[in-house]
């Protein structure tokens, strides 16, 4: 390599691909069916949102954002949808220290809107309103998750 090489690969700006996008789990639950149908009231949403990541060869990685929603009324469950919708993508010229960061932040990003619609097609076709999940701070969910596990990690190095 020349140095016009090295100077050229130490500004090379960071990039990601999308290699493939898929629903890996899809569950649906509608148990009081048909009388869940007319709900009277507002129902109370749960949603909760996780991000998992893992390499799958040098440069690429699998990234899990999985998609938990539940509506109640009167204490009686509605409806649940269980999302797991994944991708592969590819990482180059990315800082080994913010890595992590990006994966966890940027690809979550890009596979929310196609998750999102799932669950929204999902959940109309089992009979309600579609589920409009707001957008989502990834960047939020990042710091919390890694807030959740430095204490942890701190119990372990003692």
């Amino acid at each position: 390599m020349t140095e016009t090489d090295n100077a050229a690969n130490a500004t090379a700006m960071p990039t990601l691909h999308v290699v493939a996008q898929y629903t890996k789990d899809l569950s649906f639950e509608n148990p009081g069916a048909p009388a869940s149908l007319a709900p009277s009231g507002q129902p109370q949403i749960n949603i909760q949102i996780n991000v998992n990541a893992r390499p799958v060869k040098e440069g690429e990685f699998e990234v899990e954002l999985k998609i938990d929603a539940k509506a109640e009324t009167q204490g009686k469950l509605l409806f649940a949808v269980e999302l797991l919708y994944a991708g592969i993508f590819r990482a180059q010229n990315v800082a080994q220290e913010t890595l992590h960061a990006f994966v966890m932040i940027e690809c979550p990003r890009m596979l929310f809107p196609f998750a999102r619609q799932i669950v929204a097609d999902t959940v109309r076709n089992g009979g309600f309103p579609p589920l409009m999940i707001d957008p989502v701070d990834f960047v939020s969910l990042y710091r919390q998750r890694m807030a959740q596990q430095a204490p942890a990690a701190s119990v372990l190095s003692s």
